[in-house]
């Protein structure tokens, strides 16, 4: 049944590209959201050598198609506002109304990002409260393609209203509902995920090209005649559910994966990056803003061998990878440990995880007065058997979230390399740590485990410390890399 629907949508993409008709790809549409204040670029397809001409608002370009019966124009920037009335004319006449400016962001990433509304907490609540008609979301179909595309299957535009809500990304939703509360401009969300995927499939074929670390896998030729999975090819799903959207003008994105690479966390601190790079020099538009989200509190292990720093933790090191994904320019991070579910990998709670990323996204990309993010590690210095850490961004004072007033979640210690819980207390600003079995420190880490709900420590607007950890010790997946998928498992 998978095979055949991918094998529609196939057809679907051919029959939109050869058609006689004046045709645009299938995001274009009634209700749409276009990105203000910058150029907007109109694209589609018709005859070869058809005069088509492109009507919005005041502005009215004409453009002939090229021989191979692809036409672009590109409008002058628009102010947020709407609705209006697109219009597009050659041999036939195309319409679309409801049309808004606004901003516009991709939302992307594996199964947390794809997990609808209705399946979050509160999500009967949440649905038959949503009354946003300006937030509409656009969902790409799934899709893989060994090639990049120009289109993706037939989808439309909805509103965030009780009849469509249910089935919005929820963090999608729950950010773009904190960025039209603040910001009162129509918000345009495109959801392309796609549950259980690995970065590798996001990367497209240039991109992996352009890295040391994966050219040589890239130069080859595969020998793949056809993919039966998301993760049998890398570049699928950017070949298939990124690539048409590249002339598509956004303000940004959001990005919520890395459960399908902690194995090999410690090659994403390269492929993440990569990926982010790509995008951004796929699209154009410069180093538009990227924001994601750090994983949350999880046992893969389900009891069975607890990842933590004695252990060795995949996900500790994934969420280390994320963090340092932040020296890129225009780049923000969620911290969700406290929200996680041991034995659940898909938390419910997204409305905090999209309040977050909007919190980021407000004070960075809009200068709203906020404060974005909880504290992070900054410096430690040793005196005796006491570490002494200081946090940068600790928003108004750092607070600790229980009711005793303890501190928890910090380990410390010595050259042996040799973890211990620690003792620790906010002294001054900072937060004072020690263990009686460790005599001279050497290293500090906070909420260094997969299931990381222990540490407590928030800033006082209670946005949870981001895990840390002192040392550059050896981790566990140091040594695993991506490897092509086996011929029969693509």
């Amino acid at each position: 049944m998978i095979k055949n629907t991918w094998l529609l949508t196939a057809c679907l993409l051919i029959t939109a590209s050869v058609s006689a008709n004046v045709t645009l790809p299938a995001f274009f549409g009634s209700g749409m959201v276009l990105q203000r204040d910058q150029p907007v670029c109109i694209w589609g397809w018709a005859d070869k050598g058809e005069k088509v001409t492109v009507q919005f608002k005041s502005q009215k370009q004409s453009v002939k198609t090229g021989s191979d019966g692809k036409w672009m124009v590109k409008l002058k920037p628009e102010q947020a506002g709407g609705p209006y009335v697109l219009t597009v004319t050659g041999k036939n006449n195309v319409a679309y109304d409801n049309v808004m400016m606004g901003d516009v962001w991709i939302c992307s990433g594996q199964s947390n990002m794809e997990w609808h509304v209705k399946d979050a907490a509160k999500g009967a609540e949440e649905i038959k409260a949503a009354d946003y008609p300006q937030i509409r979301e656009f969902t790409v179909k799934r899709a893989v393609a060994k090639e990049p595309q120009d289109n993706v299957a037939e989808a439309a535009w909805v509103p965030a209203t009780p009849e469509h809500v249910g089935s919005f990304s929820a963090v999608s939703y729950f950010f773009g509902r904190e960025l039209y509360k603040e910001l009162q401009v129509p918000i345009g969300l495109i959801h392309t995920s796609w549950g259980g995927t690995q970065v590798e499939a996001w990367i497209s074929k240039k991109g992996f090209l352009g890295s040391e670390t994966f050219r040589a896998m890239m130069s080859a030729p595969l020998g793949i005649d056809s993919i039966t999975g998301p993760n049998g090819y890398p570049a699928c799903l950017f070949n298939a559910m990124i690539h048409p959207l590249l002339s598509y003008g956004i303000k940004g994105a959001i990005w919520y994966q890395g459960e399908s690479n902690a194995g090999r966390a410690y090659q994403y601190r390269q492929s993440f990056p990569l990926m982010i790079t790509d995008w951004r020099n796929q699209w154009k538009q410069g180093d538009f803003p990227f924001y994601f989200v750090q994983l949350a509190s999880y046992d893969p292990t389900r009891g069975q061998g607890e990842g933590n720093s004695n252990n060795g933790s995949n996900w500790a090191e994934l969420r280390e990878a994320q963090a340092m994904t932040l020296s890129l320019p225009h780049t923000g991070m969620a911290v969700i440990t406290d929200i996680g579910e041991r034995n659940d990998i898909h938390p419910r709670n997204k409305q905090d995880v999209g309040k977050r990323l909007a919190l980021n996204v407000l004070k960075n990309v809009y200068a709203k007065p906020v404060v974005p993010a909880g504290p992070a590690y900054q410096s430690m210095n040793v005196s005796g058997n006491k570490a002494l850490i200081t946090f940068a961004d600790p928003g108004s004072g750092l607070m600790v979230k229980d009711r005793y007033g303890y501190l928890k979640g910090f380990e410390i210690a010595g050259a042996d390399q040799r973890f211990y819980y620690a003792k620790a207390a906010i002294v001054n600003g900072k937060v004072e740590v020690y263990s009686d079995q460790v005599t001279t420190p050497v290293a500090v880490r906070y909420n260094w485990a997969d299931d990381a709900a222990d540490g407590n420590l928030f800033n006082k607007e209670g946005l949870p410390a981001a895990p840390f950890r002192t040392d550059q010790w050896k981790g566990v997946t140091e040594n695993v890399v991506y490897q092509l998928p086996k011929a029969g498992n693509r």
